[in-house]
């Protein structure tokens, strides 16, 4: 029997009518495994205001796809999907006040997007830094129309299910601005249907990679993930980059741009501990290993719960798969509502009506 139970979905009533509660959206892509970037970009934000909104967590298989579209990409979606969602979980999202939905499963979001895209112009897609940063990540010589899209399909998914909350790292912080430049052009033209969302930013702007040079991704192979085991974190860490002058423990050296001591600030639960060896770096009293070793062990404390979590969700069989369906059937009968509010102010829906209308009164006559 299953250990854990989903009861009734996160804010729906019996009658199914929309709740009066606040909205966040967020996710991510499918493709691999959560690391420390996610974690102090954005999925701390989401535990931390999870149970202050009505919370929906995307994974944006669609999105993938602007960059990752083989179909090898494409079969991986179902275990990456599952590992998102078991990582979240293990974070300290909470089942019952979160709606988790695949994307691809609410074919009314592409709709949507369509129907905004006339909302925004070539020009300012194109001044996106991000989306220029994501084409040459993936080695694409060209930018594809989907990833120039790509912030117009965020913006249907934003304010499909009428979030007013975006909790997102740095580099997605433009993208919701366009959501928002988006929302008021809707609402001024054709009436208010959409509030316009809030971006929530994280509480460390962005995590360096363990080469320390960029931030921290998958695809360029410098992350710590969240199920990483303690030896692997270990190896990981003392692998890291540190400050390229100092050539030996007697040498003073450079706290302030270290990706070593960017990490133990954010993750090391010991702020004396951390002063000291900041202090003993400076001067040259302390070695590299010594301070890698304490970043170690302070990461694996960190992640020791989550994993811990991780694995009474993973031993539950078929929990996160329900949660994935009612969560996207939840979210679907949502979007529908939403599309159908938009076609209703924009005249669309008028236009067939009538049509059919003068049908039926031929066909009668």
């Amino acid at each position: 029997m299953s250990g854990h139970t989903l009861t009734t979905t996160p804010g729906e009533t019996a009658s199914g009518a929309p709740p009066a509660a606040p909205r966040m959206l967020t996710g991510d892509r499918p493709t691999g495994r959560l690391h420390l970037g996610h974690y102090v970009g954005s999925l701390a934000n989401r535990v931390r205001l999870q149970r202050r909104y009505e919370s929906f967590f995307i994974v944006a298989d669609l999105h993938m796809l602007t960059t990752k579209n083989s179909a090898a990409d494409i079969a991986a979606v179902r275990r990456n999907t599952t590992d998102m969602v078991l990582d979240s979980l293990a974070a300290g999202l909470d089942p019952e006040h979160a709606v988790f939905f695949l994307q691809s499963a609410v074919p009314e979001v592409a709709e949507i997007s369509l129907l905004l895209s006339s909302l925004v112009t070539v020009p300012r897609l194109e001044r996106i830094p991000s989306l220029k940063e994501m084409a040459r990540d993936a080695g694409k010589q060209e930018m594809p129309f989907a990833l120039l899209g790509y912030p117009v399909l965020q913006a249907a998914d934003i304010l499909s299910v009428k979030a007013t909350a975006v909790p997102v790292g740095r580099d997605n912080a433009a993208h919701v601005e366009v959501a928002r430049e988006i929302a008021r052009r809707f609402n001024r033209r054709y009436g208010h249907v959409f509030p316009v969302p809030a971006l929530v930013p994280g509480d460390v702007p962005s995590l360096p990679g363990t080469d320390g040079q960029a931030k921290m991704s998958k695809s360029l192979g410098n992350a710590i993930y969240l199920s990483d085991p303690p030896q692997e974190v270990r190896r990981k860490v003392m692998r890291m980059y540190t400050d390229p002058a100092r050539t030996g423990p007697g040498v003073p050296g450079t706290v302030e741009g270290n990706p070593v001591f960017a990490y133990h600030a954010a993750f090391n639960d010991r702020p004396a501990e951390v002063a000291d060896l900041a202090g003993r770096y400076r001067s040259g009293n302390v070695g590299d290993v010594e301070v890698k070793e304490k970043l170690a062990a302070a990461i694996n404390r960190f992640l020791a719960p989550m994993q811990e979590r991780r694995a009474r969700f993973e031993a539950d069989e078929g929990f996160v798969e329900r949660l994935i369906v009612t969560g996207t059937e939840r979210t679907r009968r949502e979007v529908k509502r939403t599309l159908a509010g938009m076609r209703d102010a924009m005249g669309l829906s008028a236009a067939y009506t009538e049509f059919q209308r003068h049908a039926r009164h031929a066909a009668r006559g």
